[in-house]
């Protein structure tokens, strides 16, 4: 039996609905859960599910992926800003892109000059401050059995023509 599956089970609200703890003390919302408040030290056992709205406060582009996540590469990490007030490490997904080119030094042997080629490059339209909402995506396939785990990502929030409403 893989070891990772009862693991993702027991982090399933989590991952797949945004559900933390909030301080009984302060009020402070916390996120990912750790039953002991940040803030002021004292017990946090109430849970608490957050909007899944928020904010791009940075982000980054990863060219190369970690095993088990090659298929994604590449993709933008961002660091989201909840309006609970909790920043958290998520994957953005659903972003407009544009392919292009850009120039790279190759670097070479025995002092010769340095060589520069054209790589093909995927630009994201992403932006700090962006509004951004949380949806649940598969995030990886684990092993021969190829089971599927889930759990939250974040993209654009979606507008809404007045002819929708």
């Amino acid at each position: 039996m893989n070891s990772e599956i009862p693991r993702h089970w027991r982090l399933k609200e989590q991952r797949l609905r945004l559900i933390g703890e909030v301080c009984g003390n302060c009020d402070e919302k916390i996120f990912p859960p750790r039953d002991v408040c940040p803030h002021c030290r004292k017990e946090a056992k109430k849970k608490f599910e957050f909007s899944g709205k928020g904010e791009v406060l940075s982000f980054t582009v990863m060219q190369e992926a970690p095993a088990g996540y090659e298929e994604y590469a590449p993709y933008v990490v961002a660091l989201v800003k909840l309006e609970e007030g909790p920043v958290i490490t998520a994957q953005l997904t659903d972003l407009e892109t544009q392919q292009g080119t850009r120039k790279a030094k190759m670097d070479q042997d025995r002092g010769w000059p340095p060589v520069y080629i054209e790589v093909p490059t995927t630009d994201f339209r992403v932006e700090i401050g962006m509004p951004v909402e949380m949806v649940t995506r598969k995030q990886k396939e684990d092993g021969d059995a190829g089971l599927i785990h889930y759990g939250y990502k974040f993209r654009p929030v979606l507008e809404v023509s007045q002819s929708q409403v």
